[in-house]
C-alpha cells in the first residue's frame, strides 16, 4: 500500500470510525487507482478521490410506526446521496436488522462505480431502514413505508434521486412506497424502480442482477475458450439474485448444485431444475428466511450453519450478503479446481479472499461490474417510465445482455490499458472512476 492510500485510509477512518465495511470498500477502489493517479496528477491535485468518498449528502431520520396490536416502535431511516456526477442519484433501499449507516455507505460508493459501469445517466446512493419487514402484517409493513416515505419524499425524484428495492424491499414494500409519494406529491412518476409490471415497472427486473451475474461469468469464461455450458456452479443466497442466476445458469446449460441462507446450506448433486427453481420463490415468500425447507422438501443434505464453498465446482456465485467469502474459503475453492469466482452480491469477498483468487490468477469479477444488472435494469425501467412505453421482455433482456457484455469489455479493456491484464478488479475500479472523474473535473467544485 502506497504512502498516498495509507494516508487516504487514515483519513476515512478518522472521519468515520466504526464502519469496517465502508472502509474496505474504499481501500479496494484506492489500491486499483494507483494506477490511474501516477498516469493522472490532475486527479490527484483535484482531490477527486477525497471528494468521492464523502457522500454529497445523508439523510437520516426517525420512522415511527403502529403495529396491529397499536403499539408504536420507532426505527431509524437513511439515504445516503453519494454522487450525482453522470445522473440523479440512484440505488436500492434495504430494510434489514443489520443496516447502519457504515453499510449503507459502503453500498452507495460501490454503487457510484457500479452506475457509472452500465454507461446509463446514473449517481449512486443506497438508502434503507433497521426495520425487519419478516414476520410483519401487510398492515404493518404498509404503515411502515408510509412513515418512511412521509420523510423521504423530500429528498428524491424522478430527476434528483430514484430508490429501487434491495434486500427487504420488493414490489410489495416499492408499491406502498410508491402510492404514499404519489399521495404526497400528487405527482405520478418514475420516482421509484422495481414497480409492479401493471403500474410501471419492467419485465425482467426481479430476475436481472442474477440474469446479469451469468452473462457476465459467460463472458469471462470465453476469454480462456470456455462456456458455463456443462459447468459446476455453487450459488449461495436464495433470494432475487440467486434465484436469476440459478435460473439462467440451468438454461444456458450449467448444473447448479448449491444454495444457502442464514441458517446454512444445501447441496443438491443433481442439480437445480424448474421444479426446484419455482420453489426458490416460495421459500423467499413465507419469509422464514432459511434453506433447511428446501432440503427437506427435495431431501437433499443440509449443512448447517456453514458456507457452500468447500464443494467441488467449476464456477462460484456469491449471491447473499457482504463478506460471505473470506479467505480460508478462497483457499478452498482454488483446492477443489474452481476456475471463476463470479460476484452476485455487493462486495460479498473479503480483501483477503479477494487477493487470493487475483494471485491464483482464476477468473475473479467483483459486484460492481458482474451484478450492475440489475441496476442496469433499473435504469431500462426509468427509461420506460419516462417514455410511457413498456418494453416486452425479448428486448429488456437483450438490452441487459448487451449492457453486461459492455461492462466485461470495459473492464477487460481498462485492465489491459492500465498494465494488470485479466484483473477484473482494477479493470471495473478504473473504468468506474474514469467516467464519475471525468464529469467531476468538468462540473468543477461538486
Amino acid at each position: 500500500m502506497s504512502e498516498y492510500v495509507q494516508t487516504l485510509m487514515a483519513q476515512v477512518k478518522g472521519k468515520n470510525p466504526s464502519e469496517p465495511e465502508f472502509h474496505q470498500a474504499v481501500q479496494e477502489v484506492a489500491e486499483s487507482l494507483e494506477l490511474v493517479l501516477q498516469r493522472h496528477p490532475e486527479y490527484r491535485s483535484a482531490k477527486i478521490l477525497e471528494r468521492m468518498v464523502e457522500p454529497e449528502r445523508v439523510v437520516m431520520f426517525r420512522v415511527p410506526w403502529m403495529d396491529d396490536q397499536g403499539e408504536f416502535h420507532i426505527n431509524r431511516g437513511f439515504r445516503i446521496q453519494m454522487n450525482s456526477a453522470i445522473g440523479p442519484y440512484k440505488g436500492g433501499l434495504r430494510f434489514h436488522p443489520s443496516v447502519t449507516l457504515g453499510i449503507l455507505k459502503f453500498l452507495a460508493f460501490e454503487q457510484v462505480f457500479k452506475n457509472s459501469l452500465t454507461s446509463l445517466p446514473m449517481g449512486g446512493g443506497k438508502g434503507g431502514s433497521d426495520f425487519d419487514p419478516k414476520g410483519k402484517s401487510d398492515h404493518e409493513v404498509m404503515r411502515f413505508c408510509q412513515s418512511f416515505m412521509t420523510e423521504l419524499y423530500r429528498h428524491i425524484g424522478p430527476d434528483v434521486d430514484v430508490p429501487a428495492g434491495d434486500i427487504g424491499v420488493g414490489t410489495r414494500e416499492i408499491g406502498f412506497l410508491f402510492g404514499q409519494y404519489k399521495r404526497l406529491t400528487k405527482e405520478y412518476s418514475g420516482v421509484l424502480t422495481g414497480k409492479g409490471l401493471n403500474w410501471g415497472g419492467s419485465l425482467i427486473r426481479p430476475e436481472a442482477t442474477g440474469y446479469g451475474v451469468v452473462y457476465f461469468a459467460e463472458e469471462m469464461l470465453k476469454t480462456r475458450n470456455q462456456s458455463i455450458a456443462g459447468k459446476t456452479v455453487a450459488v449461495s443466497g436464495f433470494g432475487n439474485v440467486a434465484w436469476g442466476a440459478a435460473r439462467k445458469a440451468t438454461q444456458l446449460g450449467a448444473k447448479v448444485v448449491t444454495l444457502s441462507g442464514p441458517d446454512g446450506f444445501v447441496f443438491d448433486s443433481g442439480g437445480l431444475n424448474e421444479e426446484r427453481i419455482a420453489y426458490m420463490l416460495e421459500m423467499r415468500a413465507s419469509a422464514r428466511d432459511q434453506v433447511a425447507d428446501f432440503a427437506a422438501k427435495f431431501k437433499v443434505p443440509f449443512y448447517p450453519g456453514k458456507h457452500p464453498w468447500n464443494i467441488k465446482v467449476d464456477v462460484a456465485l456469491p449471491c447473499a450478503t457482504q463478506n460471505e467469502l473470506n479467505q480460508e474459503d478462497a483457499q478452498e475453492l482454488l483446492k477443489n479446481g474452481c476456475q471463476c469466482v463470479c460476484e452476485g452480491a455487493n462486495m460479498p469477498t473479503t480483501l483477503e479472499g479477494a487477493k487470493r483468487f487475483i494471485e491464483a490468477k482464476i477468473l475473479y469479477s467483483p459486484g460492481k461490474a458482474s451484478n450492475a444488472g440489475g441496476v442496469a435494469t433499473s435504469g431500462l425501467e426509468m427509461s420506460q417510465n419516462s417514455m410511457r412505453l413498456p418494453w416486452p421482455r425479448e428486448e429488456v433482456d437483450q438490452r441487459l445482455h448487451q449492457i453486461m457484455k459492455n461492462i466485461h469489455q470495459t473492464c477487460l479493456q481498462t485492465a489491459e490499458r492500465y498494465g494488470t491484464p485479466g484483473n477484473y478488479v482494477n479493470g471495473a475500479n478504473i473504468g468506474g472512476f474514469l467516467k464519475v472523474a471525468d464529469a467531476m473535473m468538468d462540473q468543477g467544485l461538486v
